[in-house]
């Protein structure tokens, strides 16, 4: 199992620019991806950003954040990081992290074993 927290969040004005971190221990390994979701109350939860934990840290961006949004990993930390740039009122959301084995089906949200509990992310107009 593996515990996640993150943390970050916050209320900032449309432009602005944020960064979320999530800390996490347990089993992750080299063919272990981490991933950010969001979720809006009464929506589906929505992909944002993964990045593998292998030697490459392939990245993978949802559209509507591809561009704004930069994930990145500090394996010496235990750590994953989503810098969000030029927010957007549309980016509020709980901002969850996530893990799974293997990096196939990275944007689905069913294949993702071990949560975090999120961080409220608000951006005003």
């Amino acid at each position: 199992q593996v515990q996640l927290v993150e943390s970050g969040g916050g209320l900032v004005q449309a432009g602005s620019s944020l960064r979320l971190s999530c800390a996490f221990s347990g089993r992750i390994t080299t063919a272990s991806t981490l991933g950010w979701f969001r979720q809006v109350p009464g929506k589906e939860r929505e992909f944002v950003s993964a990045i593998t934990w292998n030697g490459r840290s392939t990245t993978y961006y949802g559209d509507s954040v591809r561009g704004r949004f930069t994930i990145s990993r500090d394996s010496t930390k235990n750590m994953v990081h989503l810098q969000m740039n030029s927010l957007k009122p549309e980016d509020t959301a709980v901002y969850s992290c996530a893990a799974k084995y293997g990096s196939s089906y990275y944007y689905s949200s069913q294949k993702y074993t071990s949560w975090g509990q999120g961080t409220q992310v608000t951006v005003s107009s």
